[in-house]
């Protein structure tokens, strides 16, 4: 089964960009479809990102246009290009795998997870 271990957060003003990396371990990306989720303080789990085992990709609509999701396989990693930060973004980020062909926005189907890294933003 695959590992996830997030990196990349950390503290931004409002309006920088960060990028998030989830390193990969124990078997190969490119056989998982994968997914970013955050939940903020007092908030439940919510989907950012997900993209699809053939590169498909789906946003929520809180970060169309300010958060891009891409995948290494070469490097068994999964980013999150994220522009234009707000205070709104602040939360802890979460990868997830699943082995299924799957692009949802929900955390429901998504097997394994990383430990999450934190992303504050402030105004």
């Amino acid at each position: 089964q695959v590992q996830l271990v997030e990196s990349g957060g950390g503290s931004v003003q409002a309006g920088g960009s960060l990028r998030l990396s989830c390193a990969a371990s124990g078997d190969t990306l490119s056989s998982y479809s994968m997914g970013w989720f955050r939940q903020g303080p007092g908030k439940e789990r919510e989907g950012v990102a997900s993209i699809g085992r053939n590169g498909g990709v789906t946003y929520a609509d809180a970060v169309k246009g300010r958060f891009a999701v891409s995948r290494d396989n070469s490097r068994n990693t999964l980013y999150l290009q994220m522009n234009s930060l707000k205070a709104e973004d602040t939360a802890t980020y979460y990868c997830a795998a699943d082995r299924r062909w799957i692009w949802s926005l929900q955390p429901a189907p998504y097997t394994y997870w990383g430990q999450g890294t934190q992303v504050t933003v402030s105004s």
